[in-house]
């Protein structure tokens, strides 16, 4: 199986969007909508619109990767030594954030809010031990790891269906999908896992989140199914320009009939008419998800399906990064925000050490001590060493 660098490259820029959509949480207004462990005194209404146009994709993105990601390591690994190395690739990291990369986030909050007056060496034991009620231990942006390991777990346990011959020829109809059914269809179930989203809201606690997992589990398994299809790829490929065009429509008018038509009508609405609106909304919300996805991906296969000079050093840096930054950022800021630099010199200094500390401790420290890798996701032998005593390899799996 040849690398798949589109992929690569698609799960290093999600990442890196990732730094600047929890960037732009610190300055986002308003507060109440856009709560976060620390505000600064810059906001900007304005900032909401972006975020947006982001947050309906961004994670549905990455699970969708973390889909792939199986898909390729299952060309090569049986069943339980695939679940033992996503386990540890997985849930070793996890751990060790939460214990070592989290806490410096809760005792910034809790400082700013007035909760404790220790120094944070002095925060960490209540930390551990979760003392203090609200700023206890915590996987804060490290959620995203149990769900892709849940979600592996249970996809692994349903292969041997997906792999029969009722399976295959069920996987066989999807993966023939072209057109408007390719743009559309996939969007439906997204839709009707949003029916959960009013009545059981994202928490990122695991258990009971069923919005959630209703909704990231649905574009993982599509990322499993998608898998290395060249007839899919091809269709998203050349569905590219009218996938993003739809994409951009979608989310013009959802965002004008979430934000601004009852403004504008100067009336009170019926009932029937605020039904009809959310439901229209609703569909909008996540037909705008789907087609932009469905853009970035084909996009992704025409213009980065290439080996770039910057993509191995970029495809180990992902992980460690995707770890560290919430943590540094947020320590950055709290150092940042009380000296009042004015609203474009403090974020871009803020956005600035959070790539150069990530930068740093990922090339000075992690990287360079073997027992360190692992707790950052990443293979104690780097993999350039193990391919050149293993030539046959090569090119052989593909994480994301």
């Amino acid at each position: 199986m040849n690398r798949r660098h589109d992929i690569d490259a698609l799960r290093v820029l999600a990442f890196g969007l990732l730094i600047l959509y929890h960037a732009g949480m610190l300055y986002v207004a308003p507060v109440d909508d856009w709560g976060y462990n620390l505000k600064s005194g810059y906001l900007a209404e304005w900032l909401q619109y972006p975020m947006l146009f982001l947050n309906r994709w961004r994670m549905e993105l990455l699970f969708l990767i973390s889909g792939l990601a199986v898909h390729f390591l299952r060309g090569r690994l049986k069943l339980p030594a695939l679940a033992w190395k996503r386990t540890v690739r997985l849930l070793l990291p996890l751990a060790f954030g939460m214990l070592v990369v989290i806490p410096i986030q809760p005792y910034t909050q809790a400082v700013t809010e007035h909760a404790v007056a220790s120094g944070f060496l002095a925060f960490l034991p209540h930390y551990w031990t979760h003392g203090y009620r609200d700023y206890g231990l915590t996987w804060s942006h490290l959620w995203y790891l149990p769900y892709v390991w849940l979600y592996t777990m249970v996809l692994l346990m349903a292969v041997p269906a997906l792999e029969s011959g009722v399976g295959q020829r069920l996987r066989a109809g999807l993966q023939r999908l072209h057109g408007a059914a390719l743009v559309l269809a996939p969007a439906l179930p997204l839709l009707l896992a949003g029916t959960l989203r009013h009545h059981h809201p994202e928490t990122h606690a695991l258990v009971g989140d069923w919005y959630a997992h209703a909704l990231y589990f649905t574009m993982f398994l599509y990322g499993y199914l998608l898998g290395v299809s060249h007839g899919l790829w091809a269709e998203l490929a050349r569905l590219r320009r009218a996938s993003l065009g739809m994409a951009l429509a979608c989310f013009a008018l959802y965002l004008f009939l979430d934000k601004f038509a009852s403004a504008l009508l100067h009336r009170p609405l019926t009932h029937a008419t605020v039904v009809a609106a959310g439901w229209l909304i609703e569909a909008l919300r996540y037909t705008y998800g789907w087609t932009a996805i469905a853009a970035i991906l084909g996009f992704a296969h025409v213009y980065l399906n290439r080996p770039f000079r910057w993509l191995p050093y970029a495809r180990e840096a992902v992980f460690p990064w995707y770890v560290l930054h919430q943590s540094v950022m947020l320590a950055v800021a709290f150092w940042l925000i009380p000296r009042k630099l004015g609203p474009v010199l403090e974020p871009a200094l803020v956005l600035a050490g959070t790539v150069a500390g990530c930068a740093l401790l990922h090339e000075c420290v992690i990287r360079r001590v073997r027992w360190l890798r692992p707790l950052f996701g990443i293979d104690a032998v780097p993999r350039a060493r193990i391919a050149a005593t293993s030539p046959a390899l090569t090119g052989q799996a593909q994480e994301a």
